[in-house]
């Protein structure tokens, strides 16, 4: 604090930036905040050590620090949960690729087709025979006691590399068959979880169409309470109040509910109009209407309940067909997205339908086929020659006193050649015949597949070509339906248009939400179709 030498009064000074200790807690050397009077308190200097680690480094407020990692871990959640529901469809196909029955099947034949591969390369087993004579045979050189025979067949050369090309090559078209199938079972999952999300918006747009509907109805009993009815007003507010209870607690029941009081509470509004007829003519026929038109509309939501519950248990059927695409549990939780938008698609894969010959597995698998029997027909001709055999034969001799052979008791070893003699041709020709009819046989197959494929690949077309444009027209006609609505509604609250103009046009807006959704779903399941045909797969 410093005075003034003019005024003799204290002038206010800034505290200074000195480091003070006091009761463990570090303080200034005056306290911003006071008027004149500062409290100056002086406090032993504290002379603190330097830490290299923590010199320049700005501590973090806890509480900021709290916040900043708080903020942190829920991004991480949004970001891991967006990242699931966007991308569940590609998580349910690597379930349904490791669970499936289907294609665990195909792949287990797979296996045990490469299998066969080492058993038909394989050289036949050689053969030992042993004989043992009960009494021993006298030959010059001794007594011969035991014959021991080794033999070893080869068949003619190049059998066995053709029984084995011609396995290998079956392997592969079971390979191939793996892949149709599991192109098939993602193909199937697609389809299907197309039709959840296609059910799934028509309830949330029939939920919509449901608000929409209550809020006519609220406007409806507002404008036939407006209307001056005298004495029947009463009685037909509580039969309005007691219809629409009866409407929002039940489904499909309360529209038969409504019928029956519609007829009782118009009858007794007509009693009632003739009583009053003098009083105000236009008021009870007036109230008529309103009372008509408020059973009307609780008619359209009750009808529309009714959708929304046969929408839901279609939700449970496919998900119980989902869920046995996935081999899982019945009743599982699908994820669904919010959304349910178009699928990417490359515009380029419609102008190249010849892939269609290159990549489909079932075509694949026919060429190896075809090229299995070349092999096989190769290994038939050359088993219609002779099949060599080498062998070893081993006496065992004993000696003989009689005998005076300097070979006395010497063991005997001999080699064998054998040869097959294949003089029975028929069944070779057979063989081969059989051969030749099976190539043709899958000649034809090849072509009847292709032939089929090429159909089924416009027909994918035909259905891609068609969604896109009903998804443009219906989004259309939606919005301008939407807009028509509008402007009935605000007209209907203001002067009190018919009615009648208002319930067609909200169903129209319905029937094109319903439109709009199942042309997309068409669209996402052409696209799907033409990539299963194309064997186009994100998940090998």
């Amino acid at each position: 604090m410093k005075i003034d030498k003019l005024s003799n009064k204290s002038v206010f000074q800034p505290c200074r930036d000195e480091i003070l200790v006091a009761r463990g807690k570090t303080t200034k050397e005056c306290r911003p905040g006071l008027d004149e009077r500062q409290v100056f308190r002086p406090r032993l200097n504290v002379v603190q050590r330097s830490n290299p680690v923590s010199d320049g480094v700005k501590k973090i407020p806890t509480r900021a620090f709290h916040r900043f990692a708080l903020t942190i871990l829920l991004i991480g959640v949004w970001v891991i949960g967006y990242s699931q529901q966007s991308d569940s469809l590609m998580n349910y196909l690597e379930i349904a690729a490791k669970n499936n029955p289907t294609v665990l099947q195909r792949y287990a034949e797979y296996e045990a087709a490469l299998q066969k591969v080492p058993q038909v390369g394989s050289l036949p087993d050689p053969e030992l025979s042993l004989g043992v004579f009960l009494s021993p045979m006298e030959l010059i050189s001794g007594n011969q006691v035991a014959d021991i025979k080794l033999m070893q067949m080869f068949p003619w050369f190049g059998v066995l590399k053709n029984a084995k090309d011609e396995m290998s090559l079956m392997a592969k078209a079971n390979y191939e068959t793996f892949r149709d199938a599991k192109l098939q079972v993602f193909f199937d999952v697609q389809r299907t979880w197309y039709e959840l999300n296609k059910v799934e918006q028509n309830i949330r747009i029939s939920e919509k169409n449901l608000a929409l509907l209550r809020t006519i109805e609220r406007l409806s009993i507002v404008r036939f309470k407006a209307v001056p009815s005298g004495n029947s007003s009463g009685s037909i507010s509580n039969s309005i109040s007691q219809s629409s209870a009866q409407s929002s607690s039940s489904g499909s029941s309360g529209m038969n509910s409504m019928g029956g009081n519609s007829g009782n509470s118009t009858a007794s509004a007509s009693n009632q109009s003739g009583s009053s007829m003098g009083g105000n003519s236009m008021g009870p026929s007036s109230s008529a209407s309103g009372l008509s038109d408020v059973y009307r509309i609780q008619i359209e939501i009750s009808d529309l309940q009714n959708t929304v519950e046969g929408l839901k248990n279609q939700i449970s059927t496919l998900s119980a067909q989902f869920d046995g695409y996935l081999n899982r549990p019945q009743n599982t939780e699908v994820s669904l997205p919010d959304s349910f938008t178009m699928e990417s698609f490359n515009p380029s894969m419609l102008t190249h339908s010849d892939s269609i010959l290159k990549n489909n597995p079932m075509l694949r698998m026919l060429q190896f086929e075809q090229q299995s029997l070349e092999a096989r027909k190769l290994m038939v001709t050359k088993m219609g020659y002779p099949m060599i055999g080498v062998g070893l034969n081993y006496s065992l001799i004993g000696k003989s006193e009689m005998s005076t052979s300097p070979m006395n008791g010497s063991d005997m070893i001999m080699p064998m050649v054998t040869a097959t003699l294949p003089i029975y041709r028929k069944k070779y020709k057979a063989m081969q015949q059989e051969v030749e009819l099976m190539k043709t046989a899958n000649q034809q197959g090849y072509q009847a597949t292709a032939n089929a494929l090429q159909t089924e690949y416009y027909k994918a077309m035909q259905l891609h070509h068609d969604s896109e444009r009903r998804m443009k027209l219906y989004a259309d006609q939606n919005q301008l339906a939407s807009q028509s609505l509008d402007i009935l509604l605000k007209s209907f609250a203001a002067s009190g248009t018919n009615l009648t103009d208002i319930l067609r046009v909200q169903q129209q807006m319905l029937d094109y939400g319903f439109k709009q959704v199942d042309a997309v779903a068409d669209y996402n399941t052409s696209v799907a179709w033409i990539k299963r045909l194309l064997a186009i797969s994100r998940i090998q």
